[in-house]
């Protein structure tokens, strides 16, 4: 069920979070974690904690689809940096047009009128 920070079910947004992740990646360029999950939250995912987002990271990088890159911070910690790969870019490719197909299924099944019960 959805909560005030998150306006999605949970188990849709684990099904759609790695392409939006990417999807970030490819728009916006290298970023870090908690930029990404800022740029979660303005798309209207809500609020995706670092305890979901970080493991992901972890095996998007794994997968290659990421590279990781740590770069010194100003005045503080340095931060690990994340920019999508030419394996990501065609795995988003892929994805999106997947999720799109999918999605027109089930709008076309949602859209059915309901048959009478006997």
């Amino acid at each position: 069920m959805a909560t005030s920070s998150t306006p999605w079910p949970g188990d849709w947004l684990r099904g759609v979070l790695e392409i939006a992740v990417l999807r970030c990646l490819a728009d916006g360029g290298p970023s870090y974690g908690y930029a990404i999950a800022l740029a979660l939250e303005e798309a209207g995912l809500g609020q995706v904690k670092g305890g979901t987002l970080y493991p992901l990271l972890g095996r998007l990088e794994e997968a290659g689809h990421v590279a990781i890159e740590w770069r010194p911070g100003e005045g503080g910690p340095g931060r690990k940096y994340y920019e999508i790969t030419a394996s990501g870019t065609a795995y988003l490719g892929d994805s999106v047009a997947q999720w799109r197909a999918f999605a027109r299924t089930m709008s076309a099944l949602l859209e059915q009128s309901p048959s009478p019960t006997a």
